[in-house]
């Protein structure tokens, strides 16, 4: 028969997954059971987490996919509504990483100590007829008061900013970092991994390819015509018809729209989203974890333009961006494309900064 002090620890720990100290599951004083830390025996180290908008549309996929990572040994939970339900909901997953929820404003800075890196889906999402630029006002605040409590509670953390419109939020979290002096440019990026994954699903669908064999450079921003696929370095390469890139460069370019619109009112695109987001955080975590060649793509403080923010190829290290590489050789056609995008960008720049400053 079990000792009653094993059982009683064993209890305890079963109690923490249901009930973590942070959701103020208090316990009676004449108790003999302690709330215990909720950690899995034999579980693997790695990095500690979180996801800021774990109970929204991206995150909730998102937060199911990074439970599920192996280099996550701690995941924290953060939303402003239903965090306890998502979070009770993915701690059943027999993952060895250790799950906690947080739940409004007031524990916001407390779940965010200690992190390695920090996912930001939060914001909410687009609908029909809107733009990127219709979520700025919210989203814009959203992202401000975020970041002000990571400048708090864990400054030399990696930052993945995923919450529209990505060309002005990210300039916003550098505003904010900047003023609470704990910017560094190498550890702030903007998702633009949906671009990517988009570019090499339909490129391979055109040329009847394997999509997980096809690499296509996205550069310049998260939005419309700031997003200049370079199909004239496609891997493998590729050889396009004109009208194939027509065709190719306008879906890259309004995939998500063509969410929207398929979705008819009920969402944006969160699931593919939440499967580009992890794929990129994936990323970060082998780069924190010391892997060598780690490139992506992403929308970053940068000098590869004369703009102060642009997405393009960077090798990811142990300390955020270690290596910006150049945009190599463009046709015509991205020649053009690119002016297009700087002009776009350079105004979603200022006015990300102008928001920030206010």
């Amino acid at each position: 028969m079990m000792p009653i002090s094993d059982a009683s620890e064993r209890i305890a720990i079963i109690a923490s997954h249901l009930n973590p100290p942070n959701l103020k599951m208090e316990m009676n004083e004449s108790c003999s059971l302690k709330v215990g830390n909720c950690r899995s025996k034999g579980g693997a180290s790695g990095f500690k987490v979180a996801i800021l908008g774990a109970a929204g549309g991206i995150g909730q996929p998102l937060s199911m996919l990074m439970k599920m990572n192996p280099l996550v040994s701690v995941l924290h939970l953060y939303d402003v509504v239903n965090t306890p339900g998502v979070t009770a909901d993915i701690s059943h997953m027999d993952t060895s990483a250790v799950v906690r929820g947080f739940l409004g404003q007031k524990q916001l800075e407390e779940a965010l100590i200690g992190m390695d890196l920090v996912i930001i889906p939060a914001g909410v999402p687009r609908k029909p007829g809107m733009t990127r630029d219709d979520l700025f006002n919210i989203n814009a605040g959203i992202v401000k008061t975020l970041c002000e409590a990571i400048a708090k509670s864990c400054p030399k953390a990696i930052v993945n900013l995923i919450s529209n419109p990505v060309n002005s939020t990210v300039p916003i979290a550098a505003e904010v970092f900047k003023r609470a002096g704990t910017y560094d440019p190498n550890r702030l990026l903007g998702v633009t991994m949906l671009d990517v994954v988009r570019a090499n699903t339909f490129v391979a669908e055109v040329m009847g390819l394997d999509p997980r064999e096809v690499d296509v450079p996205v550069v310049g921003g998260h939005a419309g015509v700031t997003i200049l696929p370079l199909l004239s370095q496609v891997k493998p390469p590729c050889s396009f018809t004109p009208k194939e890139i027509e065709y190719l460069t306008d879906r890259i370019q309004n995939g998500g729209t063509e969410v929207v619109e398929a979705k008819a009112g009920a969402g944006s695109a969160t699931l593919s989203m939440a499967y580009a987001a992890v794929k990129f955080a994936d990323a970060c975590l082998r780069a924190l974890r010391g892997d060598a060649g780690v490139i992506e793509c992403a929308y970053v403080d940068s000098k590869v333009t004369e703009l102060p923010f642009f997405a393009s190829k960077v090798r990811l290290g142990r300390g955020g961006v270690e290596e910006f590489f150049p945009l190599g050789p463009l046709n015509d056609y991205e020649r053009e494309g690119l002016e297009k995008a700087k002009k776009e960008l350079a105004s979603s720049v200022e006015k990300g900064v102008s928001f920030a400053r206010k």
